[in-house]
């Protein structure tokens, strides 16, 4: 095998082991795929001059963009925050897909939980899982806050948050003054960026919820976005400390 628990592979260098080059070379039977030559040919293509001029052409800065959908850019932001459990209300997969592409990147483990929802949950709603979910995740982990955002299968049906986490608290699931930020992060609108955006909105307004100052603290919070790469994070550091 490729992959052991030894030896992971970041999805880049896994996808060129021979396993996984015969399967793509069988997929290509059945997608329709071009022969080698005109790969080849395509690629000469790209070096030309008519290549070029067809792109000086474009009026769109980025056509067709990479983009991942929205929870994952919502559990970087959550887990950004000290003692935060990124709580994700939807399938077991979709929350093992963001741990496991975010621990890929950063080599350290990425923590986060799942509602679990199933083929009931899909029909009936999510709310009983929201509750029992929520219950198991304070008393196993023991967080200082839980950051809850959705799935497809939950925005599909319409299950509704902020409903769903006042029912665990009159079930004492979680505390009264336990703060549990939540957003509505469907993978069908929108992409990480966007994500990471509504969640960190919503712990913002959570953590300073009746809190507002009369002054300012002369301190001034500088908010990245969605950046994965470390080295860019520490540069901005250093940039800042040389304005002050």
């Amino acid at each position: 095998m490729a992959q052991n628990v030894n030896n992971i592979k970041d999805h880049v260098d896994l996808f060129h082991q021979p396993e996984y080059q015969e399967l793509f070379e069988n997929k290509k039977q059945f997608e329709g795929m071009p022969d080698a030559e005109k790969v080849k040919e395509v690629a000469e293509w790209t070096k030309t001059w008519e290549y070029r001029e067809k792109n000086f052409a474009r009026e769109a800065l980025t056509i067709n963009p990479a983009k991942a959908c929205q929870p994952l850019g919502s559990l970087l932001a959550a887990v950004g925050f000290e003692g935060t459990l990124p709580f994700v209300h939807g399938s077991q997969g979709c929350v093992a897909y963001f741990r496991t592409h975010l621990t890929r990147h950063f080599k350290e483990p990425v923590s986060a939980v799942s509602s679990s929802m199933t083929e009931n949950a899909a029909v009936f709603g999510g709310l009983r899982n929201m509750v029992d979910g929520l219950a198991n995740a304070y008393a196993l982990y023991k967080p200082k806050m839980i950051a809850i955002c959705t799935t497809c299968m939950a925005e599909v049906i319409g299950d509704d948050l902020g409903a769903f986490v006042g029912n665990a608290r009159q079930d004492g699931s979680i505390p009264d003054d336990f703060p549990v930020p939540f957003a509505h992060t469907p993978s069908f609108v929108g992409s990480h960026i966007t994500g990471y955006d509504s969640m960190m909105k919503s712990i913002l307004d959570t953590l300073t919820e009746g809190k507002k100052a009369e002054t300012t603290n002369g301190k001034i919070n500088f908010i990245p976005g969605f950046e994965t790469y470390i080295g860019n994070l520490r540069e901005l550091k250093k940039s800042s400390l040389r304005l002050i």
